[in-house]
């Protein structure tokens, strides 16, 4: 049976990796302290379907999104940010911010166009950089912003930035994101801005692109309300860039997912304004539970990558004999503690490990950083288990 060179060669999401193991061993009837996941468990309301137009929610809806979703998340951008969008002919909705990531370089890259990435870079953006035929290239986490377009080669066509960044918590200020459209839009870049963590910043620093590039000449701005609203299985990212742009982004959904659910877009519509008053308190007391957390961590001898928002702390394992996939791998066997491996974000942040705040009580967190340290330090490690125990899942072992 024959598979596309292009398909084999990607590797699995090793997020997704790790956290489907953690399913396994939960159908066991095992506990695992869950620090792998990215999103945050939040206690949403629920207004039901009763008042609902059922019938209408069981059919397609338009491929640009309900046009009531549209106003309502151009509202919310104008009203926080001061960012004004058209919601008929600058705004998208889809399946997910996922797909739009993927749509939207598929709509600006030809074959062997270099996209640039900041590390800790979200793991999926690489792989959809060869899958729309382009060459990811890599700015190490330590660079300074006024050094990234050094960078620059005559075949880099997008600049992806995630802000706040996954997995670190990294907020970019209103200068560094001023300083690299400049430089960038200058020489013919874009810049895709992926804001999925925006609500999750406590000090007000987040400045939308949206906002400061109110033309949206070179730019992409993708965001999701599963993240921000804590409706991960929902499913529902939309993108802001130029009409022209997005036309053609619009023609790629068409034919890859038609329209996201009717029925969601419906409720998210109706409720839009509630959910935002329930949610956006639970957003800032998780990134203030992230940093009182990172505290713990530090006081405990660990280090951490510089953040302030999100819900994930990107913890260092030190001297750590073995790579950060081993040590998730032991991790999650041995004391049945899932993290995501540093390696999974880039070449630069291989010494590292992503924490979720988002799922655990903070005591369950606390318990699992006194072994991450324990383990660490110790140089703590079985690959028998490790094999072992994949063989009694049933699972191969990830290749990087």
């Amino acid at each position: 049976m024959q598979i596309s060179d292009r398909v084999k060669e990607i590797p699995e999401a090793l997020s997704i990796y790790i956290n489907n193991i953690v399913y396994q061993i939960q159908r066991k009837g095992e506990d695992v302290t869950v620090l792998s996941l990215g999103e945050a468990y939040f206690d949403i309301p629920y207004f039901g379907f009763d008042d609902l137009d059922i019938r209408k929610g069981c059919h397609y809806s338009e491929s640009r999104g309900l046009p009531e979703l549209r106003e309502k998340i151009a509202g919310y951008y104008k009203e926080r940010y001061g960012a004004a969008v058209d919601a008929d002919k600058e705004l998208l909705i889809s399946a997910g911010s996922k797909p739009l990531i993927f749509m939207a370089l598929q709509a600006v890259l030809n074959s062997g166009d270099e996209v640039l990435l900041h590390e800790p870079a979200w793991l999926s953006y690489s792989t959809q950089i060869k899958l729309a035929g382009g060459e990811p290239r890599y700015i190490p986490c330590g660079c300074p912003v006024e050094r990234f377009a050094d960078y620059i080669g005559e075949k880099t066509r997008v600049l992806i930035l995630n802000n706040p960044n996954n997995p670190a918590g990294r907020v970019y200020t209103r200068q560094e994101l001023s300083l690299l459209y400049q430089e960038f839009r200058s020489r013919g870049v874009y810049l895709l801005v992926d804001e999925a963590y925006s609500d999750f910043v406590q000090d007000g620093s987040f400045a939308s692109m949206a906002q400061l590039v109110p033309d949206r000449d070179g730019l992409i701005v993708v965001n999701s309300l599963s993240k921000n609203l804590g409706i991960s299985g929902w499913r529902v990212g939309y993108v802001i860039a130029q009409p022209e742009l997005i036309f053609h982004i619009l023609k790629l959904n068409q034919h890859l997912i038609t329209c996201a659910p009717t029925l969601l877009l419906i409720y998210l519509a109706e409720h839009f304004d509630e959910m935002l008053e329930a949610t956006l308190p639970q957003a800032r007391a998780v990134t203030d539970r992230r940093c009182g957390i990172e505290r713990y961590a530090r006081s405990k001898g660990l280090a951490t990558m510089g953040g302030s928002a999100t819900f994930y702390l990107f913890v260092s394992i030190g001297s750590y004999r073995y790579s950060s996939l081993d040590f998730a791998m032991y991790l999650l066997f041995r004391y049945h503690i899932s993290v995501v491996p540093g390696s999974a974000y880039g070449e630069s942040t291989e010494r590292y490990v992503r924490l979720s705040v988002g799922t655990e009580p903070d005591e369950e967190i606390c318990r699992a950083i006194d072994i991450i340290h324990d383990v660490s330090a110790s140089q703590e490690f079985d690959g028998a288990l490790i094999e072992e125990s994949l063989a009694k899942y049933g699972l191969e072992r990830f290749c990087e």
